[in-house]
């Protein structure tokens, strides 16, 4: 690969680093020896390429030396190796010991002395060569180093306490060598985790499309070498995922040298049986006997376990390579005859599995065939319903290159390019697919599924498009395309659902029409969940109970939904209905889906629902985690537009807490959608503009930001977010003396049948008809929404509805029952850390008479705060923000926050201001 960049940092090596520097230390100042082992590849080289390196940085004096297969017969050749660069010492040895060195490094004729006094001699030259500057020896591959040299070196790493001399090793798992090593330090170098495989990839292959990256990082399985090498048997377009990976990866031969050479020295018959194993795939070991007739298959096995290259588990019936890279061994060992024989042989066995029938097939043909590539297509729609995106696009690209027709060729890639932008994250391999088709030629066959691709990777990539002209380009896709709105057509359907996201993301009323004509000319009827959704995600006010009732039915058959993106489509159909509460445990599968490598962009939109869901559910500290891992999604793949799904996340949760990253948050969404003119997905800016603003009391701005999502006295059409601001938008208008206003968009919620479609909608209507109606109406209302059943699964709109009666309950004069009210606003706002509610709710109890702080569990007072709380709250006092409190004491200003909404209500106090007074008394 052109790009590959070898990293020089050691990803995932942290724990074995720390082990390292540890022995260099010991080994500086009283001597001590460090063995490591480890499989193949793993990574011990490149640690004792570490150790090298931090010894020449502390001024150690480095020998290096490593065993040579050819040299394994030759006595004393590795220990040669060591000692030579010592050769001057070895003249100021004593006569015996320095005859006995020369003797045994062929420096000198005559007799080998016994062994005994050669070793002597070699500790005791070491010994002094340590005298003036520490030493450092660094023996690799140990396995490889003739008798004589491992015995002597054995013998030297157990003597060298008292001494400045060090001894580092490396050798395989499992290797035969004349080394003892027992009861030596040891060092075992596993494989290095998921993550940091990753990290290796990206950092040296920077351009690898996101689907082979996890590929390669699933089969090398943590091995570093691997990870380095698979890339470079791999051609242009399996890297950048356009062409489909085989099931067994190529090896390069630096790798194929380090796992081939067991396979190479096996029976015939054994490979024979490995070579079955490895092209079907599963290890089952019933299958093996199916294809070489019947038992004896398994004492074929015999000789491969005993060189351990398999584990054969009889209990079982199963089969497994000790590393995956010993399957792609076997493949590479084999002659193309054999492979494309023994796949013949496994497709004759799975005449009752299509899918495995068609692997087999496409694996054993050696050009196009129309018969293979509908079997392939056939296995790409079954993967698809289980929920497997990933695998239904390799099915489809690999079904598009056994066509033999240009159109069925075309529609593959276009249906597979749609896959790659909507569900497995994949804007590179989608673009690189529609242009494969452009270059085809013919636009037929693949115009509605290549639409809605190009749909995507138009706004989601870092091109300049924008959602206008990717809706433009579905209209014209769908209007003119020979399809005949038949409601079975799934291209169609696709399309239809791409230009339904474009009119909800564009905001613009008059893109609607377009879609809604399609939707009622399909025949024989709409699909059901297409139809509710062109209803419930965009104007949630206007969808009649009936709908909802439809929708909730569907949300209850959820069991029977398996394909990632209806999921994604039921669940956003559900999330401004407030029903997303039963969808919770299916957006959660796709979250794992896509944290394994899945439909990333299913993934995506499972975050933004959980984390509005959880927004709403006061599940705070939860949307933030899905927060940021929406973004790092995002920024791994490409998805530079999606990210403004979490840049609200962000900001609703900077508004509600008090925190000033607001405007950052809300900004960024902004710059990101206006720049691909998604102003419907601007708009929802507002909505934390507007929190923040109430937060701080400025409810001239709450109007503003409030009536730009919906003009006072109409819920806006295609607004759904305008539900969520209906509240503030009421006591805004109240508070700026906006009356007529406020009692019109009162009577709107209420008009447009707002209670009917949620009790959290119920709630905000009912506190909106407190506000409004005189006093003894006001608190009828606030009591009954209050006390609505499920009204506290909403704790943050609960709560602020509590703060409000208890508001109106005070300036009505019953302060008694005003107290109780804030006194349960505020203790939720604390809670979920919403401090500038927590003071409003604080100012507003003081004013109701209560000036004690509330009871707090482990006691109030100064005396009750640990000694980082004392602190924060100096500092604090001082006038320091979260972030400069962070940055003295080593804490994230989260944590710092974390502190301060501990330590209020212990001191009895509400904001900052009052520290001061509250650390001095």
């Amino acid at each position: 690969m052109d790009d590959a960049t070898p990293p020089s940092t050691l990803f995932g090596r942290d724990q074995e680093l720390r082990r390292i520097e540890t022995f260099l230390e010991e080994a500086r100042r009283r001597g001590s020896s460090l063995f490591l082992y480890g499989e193949p590849g793993v990574g011990k080289t490149r640690l004792l390429d570490a150790a090298v390196e931090r010894a020449d940085a502390q001024d150690v004096r480095v020998i290096r030396a490593t065993g040579v297969q050819y040299m394994a017969d030759v006595s004393y050749a590795l220990l040669g190796e060591v000692l030579l660069p010592l050769a001057s010492g070895i003249t100021e040895l004593d006569t015996v010991f320095r005859d006995a060195l020369q003797a045994a490094l062929g420096m000198r004729t005559g007799p080998v002395p016994p062994r005994l006094v050669i070793l002597n001699a070699c500790l005791t030259l070491l010994r002094r060569q340590a005298e003036e500057r520490p030493l450092l020896l660094v023996v690799d591959d140990l396995p490889w180093a003739d008798g004589p040299s491992a015995v002597a070196l054995g013998f030297v790493a157990r003597r060298l306490t008292g001494s400045r001399v060090g001894l580092i090793t490396a050798t395989r798992n499992d290797e035969r060598d004349h080394f003892e090593r027992s009861g030596l330090p040891t060092l075992q170098v596993r494989p290095i985790d998921e993550r940091s495989s990753d990290e290796l990839l990206r950092a040296a292959f920077p351009r690898l499309a996101p689907g082979v990256r996890h590929r390669l990082v699933a089969e090398a399985r943590g091995n570093p070498l691997a990870l380095l090498e698979l890339p470079a048997a791999l051609g242009p377009d399996q890297l950048s995922g356009v062409a489909v990976l085989p099931d067994v990866l190529p090896l390069t031969r630096h790798v194929e040298s380090v796992f081939a050479a067991r396979v190479a020295l096996l029976p015939a018959l054994t490979q024979e049986a490995l070579l079955i194993l490895a092209q079907e795939g599963t290890g089952d070991l019933r299958v093996l006997q199916r294809a070489a007739g019947a038992e004896p298959a398994l004492e074929h096995l015999a000789p491969a376990e005993s060189a351990k290259l398999i584990k054969v588990d009889l209990a079982s019936r199963q089969v497994d390579f000790r590393h995956p890279l010993v399957r792609s061994a076997v493949v590479e060992s084999a002659g193309e005859a054999d492979l494309r024989r023994i796949h013949r042989l496994l497709a004759g066995l799975f005449t009752d599995d299509p899918e495995r029938r068609a692997l087999h097939l496409a694996e054993a043909a050696s050009g196009a065939d129309e018969s293979i590539a509908s079997l392939l297509e056939q296995a790409a729609r079954r993967k698809l319903r289980r929920g497997d995106a990933t695998g239904a696009l390799a099915a489809l690209v690999r079904a598009a290159r056994f066509s033999t027709a240009a159109d069925d060729r075309c529609r593959r890639l276009a249906h597979a390019s749609y896959l790659a932008a909507h569900l497995t994250g994949e804007l590179g391999t989608a673009a690189r697919l529609l242009a494969e088709i452009r270059a085809v030629g013919p636009r037929s066959g693949g115009s509605l599924h290549a639409a809605a691709a190009a749909a995507y990777v138009l706004i989601d990539s870092d091109s300049d498009g924008d959602v206008e002209t990717a809706h433009a380009m579905l209209v014209d896709a769908v209007e003119n395309g020979d399809h005949g709105y038949e409601a079975a057509r799934t291209d169609l359907v696709e399309a239809l659902h791409a230009l339904l996201m474009m009119c909800w993301f564009a905001g613009r009323e008059d893109f609607w029409p377009p879609l809604y004509a399609a939707i009622d000319r399909l025949r024989p009827q709409p699909p059901e969940l297409l139809l509710l959704m062109s209803r419930a995600l965009p104007d949630a006010a206007r969808t009649s109970p009936e709908e909802r009732r439809r929708l909730t039915e569907l949300i209850d058959r959820r069991q029977e939904w398996r394909e990632p993106h209806q999921l994604v489509r039921l669940h956003a159909s559900a999330i401004y209905l407030d029903l997303f509460g039963g969808c919770r445990a299916q957006a959660w599968g796709l979250v794992e889906n896509g944290r394994a490598g899945g439909a990333v962009r299913s993934a995506l939109s499972a975050l933004l629902h959980l984390g509005l869901d959880d927004f709403a559910a006061g599940r705070w500290e939860e949307a933030e985690r899905l927060a940021d891992e929406g973004l790092a999604l995002c920024e791994g793949h490409g998805y530079t537009f999606v990210a403004w799904f979490f840049h609200l996340h962000k900001a609703l949760l900077a508004a509600a807490r008090g925190d000033a990253e607001v405007d950052r948050w809300a900004d960024e969404l902004t710059r990101v959608t206006t720049a691909r003119r998604a102003h419907g997905a601007a708009g929802t800016a507002h909505h934390p503009r507007a929190l923040a603003a109430a937060g701080r009391g400025d409810w001239e701005s709450v109007y503003q930001h409030a009536s730009r999502l919906s003009p006072a006295g109409s819920l806006a059409p295609y607004t759904s977010h305008a539900l969520w601001v209906a509240l503030d938008l009421v006591e805004a208008a109240l508070r700026t003396g906006r009356t007529a206003e406020a009692e019109a968009h009162t009577r709107a919620m209420r008009e447009s049948g707002l209670p009917d479609l949620s009790p959290r909608l119920a709630l905000l209507t009912l506190a909106a008809e407190a506000l409004v109606a005189p006093d003894e109406e006001a608190l009828a209302l606030f009591e009954r929404a209050v006390s609505a059943p499920g009204a506290q699964h909403w704790p943050f709109d609960y709560a602020r509805v509590q703060f409000l009666y208890g508001e109106r309950l005070r300036r009505v004069g019953d302060v008694a029952e005003a107290r109780s009210h804030l006194i349960t606003a505020l203790t939720v706002f604390q809670r979920l850390q919403a401090a500038p509610w927590a003071n409003r709710a604080g100012a507003e109890l003081r004013a109701a008479g209560r000036n004690r702080p509330l009871p707090v569990a482990g006691g109030t007072g100064i005396g009750s705060l640990t000694a980082q709380e004392v602190e924060i709250a100096m500092l604090a006092a001082k006038g320091l923000t979260n972030k400069q409190i962070g940055e003295r004491l080593f804490l994230s200003h989260r944590t710092v926050g974390t502190h301060l909404y501990r330590i209020f209500p212990k001191l009895g106090i509400t904001s900052r201001a009052a520290l001061r007074d509250a650390l001095s008394q």
